[in-house]
C-alpha cells in the first residue's frame, strides 16, 4: 500500500511532450531519490499516460521511455514504492515494467490505502456511459491477447509509428470535451456510496481537480503535464494540489483537510 506522503502524477505523455516536460519530470523524479536517500522515503502513484505510446517486445522498448524509466528505477532502487496504473496509452506493460523497473504495474480500478486514505484511483478511460460506448469497444481489442501478440509481430519501428501517428492524430483536444464533468459525476457517485471510499483520483480528463465531495470525501486529478506540471501530495491530514518548480516541496496551489464526514448543519 503506498506509504506517506505520496506523490501523484498523470498524463505527461512523454513521446508527444515537448522537450521541456521530459526535463521537468526527470528532474521531479530525481529530487524523490534524493528525498529517499536522505532519509524521507515517501510513495509515488502514475496514474495512467506516462508515456505517448508504450509496448514490451521481447528486447526491444520504445526510445522515448529510456531515461524516464531509468530514473524510475533508481528511484524504486532508493526505497520508494511506485504503484503505476495502466492508462490507456501506457496499458501494455508486462515484465519490463515489473521486473527490470520495479514497479507494482496495475491495470484496472485500483482500491486500497493510500497514506491511511480509502481510496480508488482509476485512469478514467472508458468509465463515461455513453460517450465512451465506443472507445470501450475499440479497447477491448486492442487489448485482447490475440490482438496484441499479432502486434508484437510488427517490426518495432513500424509498430511504434502506426501506435503514435493514430494517437496523435486523435488529438483534436487535449482535455475532454465535456470538461471533465463526466469524471467528475462518476467520482462523486463512489465517494456517495455508503461504503464508498474516502478518496477518488482521475487522470484521463487532463482537467485539474481538487473538490470536496458532498459527504465529505474528496475527488482529486492531477490534471496533465502539457498544461503545467502539476500533481497531488497526499497525507494522513490532506490532499494537496501542487506545482512542480525545481524545488524540493513545489508549489502548494490548493489543499483539503480530511474529515470523516460532513458537519451536519447547524453544527
Amino acid at each position: 500500500m503506498p506509504g506517506a506522503p505520496c506523490y501523484v502524477l498523470a498524463d505527461t505523455h512523454i513521446g508527444f511532450a515537448p522537450p521541456e516536460v521530459d526535463r521537468a519530470l526527470l528532474a521531479f523524479l530525481d529530487a524523490r531519490r534524493d528525498e529517499a536517500r536522505s532519509g524521507r522515503p515517501a510513495s509515488l502513484i502514475i496514474d495512467g499516460d506516462l508515456f505517448e505510446f508504450w509496448f514490451e517486445w521481447r528486447t526491444v522498448i520504445p526510445r522515448p521511455a529510456f531515461r524516464i524509466l531509468a530514473a524510475l528505477a533508481a528511484l524504486r532502487e532508493a526505497g520508494t514504492d511506485i504503484l503505476w496504473i495502466a492508462g490507456n496509452h501506457d496499458c501494455w506493460g508486462g515484465e519490463v515494467l515489473r521486473r527490470d523497473v520495479g514497479v507494482t504495474y496495475h491495470v484496472g480500478p485500483w482500491t486500497g490505502s493510500v497514506a491511511g486514505w480509502r481510496t480508488r484511483i482509476e485512469h478514467g478511460d472508458g468509465l463515461r456511459a455513453a460517450e465512451d460506448r465506443r472507445y470501450r469497444a475499440l479497447r477491448a481489442v486492442l487489448r485482447n491477447p490475440l490482438a496484441v501478440r499479432a502486434f508484437r509481430w510488427l517490426p518495432p519501428d513500424v509498430a511504434s509509428r502506426v501506435a503514435t501517428g493514430s494517437s496523435h492524430a486523435s488529438r483534436t483536444n487535449m482535455r475532454a470535451r465535456d470538461g471533465g464533468a463526466g469524471l467528475r459525476q462518476i467520482a462523486l457517485g463512489y465517494l456517495a456510496a455508503a461504503d464508498g471510499p474516502d478518496l477518488v483520483i482521475f487522470g484521463h480528463s487532463h482537467v485539474v481537480t481538487l473538490e470536496r465531495a458532498p459527504g465529505g470525501g474528496v475527488y482529486a486529478n492531477p490534471g496533465t503535464w502539457l498544461d503545467a506540471p502539476t500533481y497531488l501530495y497526499i497525507t494522513p491530514a490532506s490532499v494537496e494540489l501542487r506545482q512542480w518548480d525545481g524545488s524540493v516541496e513545489g508549489v502548494r496551489l490548493d489543499a483539503l483537510d480530511r474529515r470523516s464526514q460532513e458537519a451536519p448543519p447547524g453544527s
